[in-house]
């Protein structure tokens, strides 16, 4: 069996556009497997857009981005289920249904992406509420729930199709910093699992705190840690 050296996330001359307006240009990096950064910049500076282009949510317009071996550029809507099945995407509202259990709610994008065998469902729910602490709850409703485990709940749906990486949207943003730092946590857990790891977020503490690769939105460019300084001093 062989196994490719090739990077997970390759972005190469990428400008992404808003409303037909370049907001951010010039864009290249990489991302290995099992690699961990944080995405940061200041609200509006395009973070959010730069992830939603690596999970296909935005058009490619301009530039090359290959994703867990899907090329965006030539990707056709009726490919973008399979490329989201090697992504995990974690948001800040968590984005679970109120009128469904936490079973319920796994259960539905386990069936969305192909799940059909009722006790493999069941096994893989079990699996993944018990990687993210949370194995005693498949029948409480989300408003039962705290804000932290909602969030467990969220990294627990991600992870269900085991991916190559999670991709997390100001995931801390709705939470208090002891919460925030349990969630941290977990996805450090994660990333040493093997999962590669992008998130974006605004807690400069927590960057400071755990020092890892960092891409910065500024001024219309991506700025990489990998390749020069960044100054954490500054707000973000």
């Amino acid at each position: 069996m062989t196994f490719s050296s090739d990077p997970l996330v390759k972005v190469e001359n990428l400008t992404i556009f808003q409303s037909g307006i370049p907001i951010l240009t010039d864009i290249n990096f990489e991302l290995e497997k099992g690699e961990f950064a944080f995405l940061v910049g200041r609200t509006g500076s395009g973070k959010s857009s730069l992830l939603k282009t690596l999970y296909a949510d935005l058009p490619l317009k301009q530039g090359n981005v290959e994703v867990a071996g899907f090329n965006l550029k030539n990707l056709s809507s009726s490919k973008v289920p399979y490329l989201r099945r090697k992504l995990g995407i974690v948001f800040q509202d968590f984005q679970l249904f109120d009128d469904r259990t936490v079973a319920e709610n796994l259960q539905f994008v386990m069936k969305a992406t192909g799940w059909t065998e009722s006790s493999k469902i069941k096994n893989r729910m079990t699996d993944v509420l018990m990687q993210v602490g949370l194995g005693s709850i498949p029948q409480k409703y989300p408003h039962q729930l705290s804000g932290g485990e909602q969030q467990r709940v969220a990294i627990a749906r991600a992870l269900i199709n085991e991916p190559a990486m999670l991709v997390a949207d100001e995931p801390t943003g709705n939470l208090d910093p002891e919460v925030s730092e349990g969630i941290f946590k977990l996805f450090q857990d994660i990333n040493r699992s093997g999962t590669a790891i992008l998130m974006a977020t605004h807690d400069h503490n927590l960057v400071k705190k755990h020092p890892a690769r960092i891409l910065k939105c500024e001024t219309g460019k991506v700025i990489d840690s990998s390749k020069e300084d960044i100054e954490l001093n500054s707000s973000f």
